[in-house]
């Protein structure tokens, strides 16, 4: 009998023992240490069925290929690369870490990319059949933003000018601004908005550059104090605030041979959006969106690259709203007459295919789905893959699309989220798939005989590690009764129905942002888990506003930000009320940026719903915000007096009751500290404690290990003010 008992007691002492909560650490560093299995930075090889990805300890290139029955082989090493680079250029020193896994495919053999030594960059371009370095091109290590083009010459920035560096070694000064003010091929212009993701494009034959002109002298110096120098240094930024003076942006084009500059004739008036900057594949022309200030009018463009002289405008495009172009277009291969641009201006982000005349040829639109990425053209050029985004927002699908007839098929069809990537030849889909239930599922599909072969079945990381609390997703319904909500609750360890437990609902509720998919783990972060195991239930809805659901669904909030987002927010409150387990006197928010302006409107438009609440980096008036998202949705404060106050939470402060932390980085370029430290004073006025902590070397985001502290700060008020 003794025996038995010590062996229940040891059996226990091990489930204990592996089985248990996450760590404060954790809720950082969790999502690596927990990852499920995967191959990781997979692609199909150019040309062949094959994939490449790189090893776990990111030492080697592994291929699978179908010649082999996708059996795994090593392609290219480290230590190998590393060898081949010394060699080819002997005067400099290699210390590769891992293998350089943003590399790009120019043939089935040779791939292009950029790698560290000790004293330059360099942009190689090397043989993995032959292994040897074909040729590299060395840049300063402090160049910026390098953009490569055909012939393998490479423009890059010094500070607000460019240079380029031939692939003979020789260089050549683009800009030559002395003064700050003006900035030169540099992707943040316009705020990064728009789908701005680059400031220099190469046309395809690599002959001229075009570039952005960004200048910001109008715009007034806004202070940002660096505390880490013996004497605090004000780095001053330019951040046009709503309503005020705003940057002058031009496009130029600089020709290689002439070494001239032209500038394109986008006209006046001078503060307007200039994006979706694409060369025609001749580089003759090149076409630009050009979006009014107000943001609702959007003309595209066509311009004479050598003279900058307009050519014609293709199209526009009116919003009582905004529009909001996203996507470069994209010439059909081997078809420099037609390219498929993208827009949601009928309600969902589609495809629709163009003549260079301006003329629509077919509207590549199905159902309600949502383009979340175009993949690539079959190999014959007659249809597009891309990634669509489908059941409310939840899940994302394969589709192939047919340009002539725009006959639609999705090729995936598990509920879930589908990465997926095609082929060459579109024979094989490579397809990484995962939901609620599944943690990783890696699978090669044959388009034609529709088998599969499964590379990847993940298993749960957790067993025997983690007791991960039981996640459920829910759909609402909004608060104009129309429109389905998709929520995601959290129920605490050892979950007891019988008891009353504590809320945390954790919120974002702005545009471009989504907490609620039908993936591993449902989109929820490690700390939203982390409470749930401290013993609250944690909640999350994606409003009316949030990303993946189309355009009108964020229409509705336009010059009223946040009025239909608490509305919706107060019937994830009502479900939550209406729950025997949740303790309806014991609910708290959090939220982070947009989520943060949302716990504080809550909190103080709303005081008898909510006990407790932390806001970080919030916005606190919409006045206090940069121009180009600012006004997007509540215009200016001139246009939208009205608006603005209502919005605005200074006035708000006196009814708060309660226990609010708020949280900032000292250094926020994005949500500037103003916004915070005149919510402070607004309260301290109206005799309302509120708690204030600042990040000192953090700007929007708390990053590093300092979110770890972070992290236990938040939960630590919770369990303080609300457990």
């Amino acid at each position: 009998m003794r025996k038995i008992i010590i062996s229940a007691f040891a059996l226990f002492f091990h489930l204990v023992s592996f089985s248990q909560n996450f760590t404060i650490e954790e809720t950082v560093t969790g999502s690596r240490k927990y990852a499920p299995e995967n191959l990781l930075f997979s692609q199909w090889k150019k040309n062949e069925n094959a994939i490449v990805y790189v090893s776990k300890d990111f030492q080697s290139l592994l291929e699978r290929n179908d010649s082999d029955n996708w059996k795994e082989h090593t392609l290219a090493s480290t230590s190998e690369l590393s060898k081949n680079l010394q060699a080819a250029i002997p005067n400099e020193t290699f210390e590769l870490r891992f293998f350089p896994y943003n590399f790009n495919w120019e043939t089935k053999e040779v791939i292009s990319f950029d790698v560290d030594g000790k004293s330059n960059k360099y942009f190689v371009h090397y043989n993995l059949k032959n292994k040897k370095v074909i040729h590299s091109v060395a840049t300063p290590l402090t160049a910026n933003e390098p953009a490569v083009s055909k012939n393998s010459d490479v423009a890059w920035l010094e500070d607000n000018n460019i240079k380029i560096t031939r692939q003979d070694g020789s260089s050549i000064s683009v800009t030559n601004d002395s003064n700050k003010g003006i900035v030169n091929g540099s992707s943040y212009v316009h705020r990064q908005e728009f789908g701005i993701h680059k400031g220099m494009w190469w046309n395809e034959n690599g002959t001229k550059l075009a570039y952005y002109r960004k200048d910001e002298t109008m715009v007034g110096d806004y202070p940002i104090i660096n505390w880490n120098e013996r004497e605090a240094v004000n780095n001053n930024i330019k951040y046009p605030m709503a309503g005020m003076k705003s940057e002058e942006v031009t496009l130029q084009v600089f020709d290689l041979k002439t070494q001239n500059t032209v500038q394109i004739q986008t006209g006046e008036p001078k503060e307007q959006y200039l994006t979706m900057v694409s060369w025609h594949p001749n580089g003759k022309s090149i076409f630009i969106g050009v979006l009014n200030r107000e943001q609702n009018h959007l003309r595209f463009n066509q311009y004479n690259a050598q003279t900058g002289a307009l050519i014609k405008t293709l199209f526009e495009e009116k919003s009582l709203t905004w529009v909001e172009p996203q996507h470069t277009i994209i010439f059909v291969p081997n078809d420099p007459e037609q390219f498929i641009y993208q827009t949601d201006n009928n309600g969902y982000n589609q495809m629709y295919l163009y003549s260079i005349s301006g003329k629509l040829i077919k509207d590549l639109g199905f159902k309600d789905v949502i383009v979340q990425e175009f993949l690539g053209f079959s190999s014959d050029n007659k249809s597009v893959y891309y990634t669509g985004i489908t059941n409310q927002g939840l899940d994302r699908q394969l589709f192939n699309v047919v340009l002539k007839s725009g006959k639609t098929t999705q090729l995936t069809s598990d509920s879930g989220t589908h990465l997926a990537a095609v082929s060459s030849d579109g024979k094989y889909i490579l397809d990484t798939f995962s939901n609620t239930e599944t943690p990783n599922k890696i699978e090669i599909l044959n388009t034609k005989t529709k088998k599969e072969t499964v590379l990847v079945n993940a298993q749960n990381p957790f067993t025997g590690k983690i007791d991960l609390p039981k996640t459920e997703l829910v759909t609402l319904t909004s608060a104009d009764g129309k429109t389905p909500l998709n929520g995601r609750i959290l129920y605490p360890a050892n979950f007891d129905p019988t008891r009353k437990y504590p809320v945390m609902i954790y919120v974002y509720g702005g545009s471009h942002a989504q907490l609620i998919k039908n993936k591993w783990l449902a989109g929820a972060a490690f700390f939203d888990y982390y409470m749930a195991q401290q013993g609250y239930v944690v909640f999350s809805l994606d409003n009316r506003g949030s990303e993946a659901r189309g355009k009108h669904f964020c229409d509705v909030n336009h010059r009223q930000l946040g009025i239909n987002e608490m509305a919706d927010q107060l019937k994830g409150v009502e479900f939550l009320k209406s729950k025997t387990f949740v303790d309806s006197d014991r609910i708290g928010v959090f939220g982070w940026s947009f989520g943060g302006f949302m716990t504080t409107s809550l909190l103080t438009t709303y005081p008898e719903l909510f006990k407790t609440g932390v806001a970080g980096g919030p916005v606190i008036d919409w006045k206090y915000y940069e121009v180009m998202y600012g006004e997007r949705y509540m215009d200016t404060p001139q246009e939208n007096p009205e608006g603005y106050e209502k919005a605005s939470l200074l006035n708000k402060a006196t009814n708060l009751k309660a226990r609010l932390l708020v949280i900032h980085g000292a250094q926020d370029p994005v949500v500037v500290q103003q916004n915070s430290m005149n919510f402070i004073e607004a309260c301290i006025k109206a005799g309302k404690q509120v708690d204030y902590f600042l990040y000192p070397n953090h700007e929007h985001n708390v990053r590093g290990t300092d979110r770890i502290h972070m992290y236990a700060k938040i939960a630590d008020y919770f369990n303080t003010f609300l457990k």
